[in-house]
Order: C-alpha cells, then structure tokens, then sequence
C-alpha cells in the first residue's frame, strides 16, 4: 500500500492544530505530498488547485464541516476517494456518508491503523475505479466498503453471517449463486447444512424484504436488483 501512495497526493483537513499536525507528520512517512487544511472552506479552495488523489476531512469544523465539504466535491467529482473523521457515531452521519460514497467512516482517536486501513480502501478504489454503492431499490442500497445496508434511510444491523451472505449477493448480483459457493463464503470449514442455509436466508430476507432473494431450484440463490 505505501508503495502505491508515494506518488499520490493527499488532502488532510483537521481544524485541531495537534491532531493535524500529528496525522500529516504520519501521512508524510508514506506519502511524497501532503497537503492540508483547516476548515472545508480553506479544502475546497486547496481541492480545485492541487486536484489531491485521496482527500481525508473531520467532520466539525468552522466555516464548512467535512460533510458539506463533500458534498460540494461530489456535485463534480464522483470518484475521488473521501475518508471521514469524526468523533460521533450518529446514524445519520453515517446515513450522509453512505450517500455521498464516502470510502471510510472512521471514528476517533484516529491513530496509524485506522488510518492505515482507510488508505488501503482508497488505494483499491483508485485502482479499480469500481462503484462501492449497490442500489438494490429505490430505497434500499449497500455500501460494500463499509458492509453497511441502509433500507429507508435506516441502518439495518446484520450478524456476521448475514453480512458474508449479503456481500456475495452484491458482488456477484447478475447470476445465481450456486450453493457451493455459499458454502465456501460462511461454512468453509464446518460444512453447510440445508437447514442451516434456508435459515440464513430467511434471517435476511426478513430485513432485506421477501421479493429480494430469489430461490433458482436445485441451484442456488440470486438477488433480484430492481433499481
């Protein structure tokens, strides 16, 4: 990964002096240009000169918060990478970061492993130029870098294994998925029962809705994407 940002350049936007400094002291260990910022405002004048690969932003700031921040970039550019910090966890923070295909939510103390993380994910999104959000319905979408579904502006908690399931879904939602591979993605080591899988199924059907899963007899499973 460090390999793959040294020629980047990135944004770093913190209104807190020693959090700043302390983060681009870091971002300069493993990547040649470091910019930064102090406020949305002063980011988005910096964002249309330096046009930054990867661009990371707190939340509340003065002048212009993070949020807004990229709300502004997204009315243009849809594809830079944008991680957010912030210290609060509120559902509809992270509602507007879904919708705004933010790359990483990051909660604070930020420290080099979330960073690291967050820089990762952006990194393969740069290099795979692929769409994060899948918009199963008009009201219900997937942020796969985030394993987060949202249904009507309300995040719907997942277990593990509704979520292993989900993600094979949206990945691979053109075909049906054969029950083999179910079987490698959440029992690879134990094996699968059928008893086990109708019952997974059913679990997420129930809050993903009951026309979204379909059964191909014999076979397997698909999601029916009807956005």
């Amino acid at each position: 990964m460090q390999k793959n940002l040294k020629n980047l350049t990135l944004l770093y936007v913190e209104d807190e002096p020693m959090i700043r400094q302390n983060a681009v002291e870091y971002l300069s260990r493993i990547c040649d240009n470091v910019v930064q910022a102090s406020n949305g405002v002063e980011a988005l004048e910096i964002y249309q000169k330096s046009r930054p690969h990867i661009i990371i932003s707190d939340i509340k700031m003065p002048k212009m918060n993070g949020l807004e921040m990229a709300e502004q970039i997204r009315k243009n550019d849809k594809s830079t990478p944008i991680i957010i910090a912030t210290a609060h966890t509120e559902t509809h923070y992270l509602i507007k970061a879904v919708e705004l295909q933010l790359v990483k939510y990051i909660v604070k103390p930020i420290n080099s492993a979330k960073l690291t993380e967050a820089l990762n994910m952006a990194v393969k999104c740069l290099s795979e130029e692929k769409k994060n959000i899948i918009n199963i319905s008009e009201s219900r979408l997937y942020d796969s870098l985030n394993k987060t579904l949202i249904i009507e502006n309300e995040v719907i908690k997942l277990t593990r294994n509704e979520q292993l399931l989900l993600e094979l879904f949206t990945k691979n939602h053109q075909r049906t998925i054969m029950y083999k591979e179910i079987e490698h993605q959440i029992w690879n080591y134990e094996g699968m029962s059928m008893d086990a899988l109708r019952s997974l199924v059913r679990a997420l059907r129930k809050k993903l809705g009951e026309e979204y899963i379909e059964n191909i007899s014999g076979l397997g499973y698909k999601l029916k994407v009807q956005a």
